[in-house]
């Protein structure tokens, strides 16, 4: 059975509900995705479903080697480690340049308010969207195409770390927009400490949270 798609572009709207299931753990970690299963199942042309699958890889939220269809990645501890740790080093360069120039970026305040009405209406879909965006938004901002991309290489990976934290409600919605905002103000009044700090315990808070999941998951198998 073909699934209804809500957007005109075939070609994003396949991306979406595809990346949608994967952030969500709808699509579960190790499952595969095929290019013909793809295109049955949303009822569009295979070089569509590839060109889907194609991008999905490039961002991390989909593993392929040669000659083998595409997989949802499978993070174990060590990856979550490494990721996390990684993702500290870069987005506390962010805050420092930040707050260093007193700047908030406009678009960083908006989705933190998107993110506030979603925190509200317990929308935790929407809310893992929207919190890799704001995170996105902050480094961004530092115009440094360099930064930019050495983010954009783990992003993938960290937003399916996103993604299970809030399908498996490992932490309230209404925390993450209180520690947002914290970093935000911390920005604002220019204190590069605390901006720093708040950002580290933010996303180690999160790691933490995963890794005493992933431990109680496998000790359980």
């Amino acid at each position: 059975m073909s699934v209804s798609l809500k957007t005109t572009s075939l070609p994003e709207a396949v991306y979406e509900a595809l990346r949608e299931s994967i952030v969500t753990g709808s699509a579960t970690p190790g499952s595969l995705m095929t290019e013909t299963a793809i295109a049955l199942q949303y009822g569009v042309a295979r070089p569509t479903a590839k060109a889907a699958l194609e991008r999905l890889v490039s961002e991390g939220l989909l593993t392929r080697q040669a000659h083998h269809a595409a997989r949802v990645p499978e993070l174990d501890r060590d990856d979550i480690v490494d990721l996390y740790a990684n993702r500290a080093l870069i987005e506390e360069a962010a805050l420092h340049n930040l707050a260093m120039a007193g700047t908030v970026p406009s678009t960083a305040l908006a989705l933190q308010r998107q993110l506030e009405e979603h925190a509200a209406n317990d929308d935790r879909a929407a809310l893992a969207r929207t919190d890799i965006d704001f995170h996105r938004a902050l480094v961004l901002a530092q115009q440094s195409p360099r930064l930019s991309r050495l983010h954009s290489l783990i992003m993938g990976e960290i937003e399916l770390c996103i993604g299970q934290v809030q399908a498996q409600q490992l932490i309230r919605p209404s925390d993450v927009a209180e520690q947002h905002q914290g970093i935000l103000d911390a920005v604002a009044v220019g204190d590069i400490a605390l901006a720093g700090r708040l950002t580290r315990e933010h996303i180690f808070n999160a790691r933490d949270r995963l890794l005493r999941k992933f431990d109680d998951d496998h000790n359980e198998s």
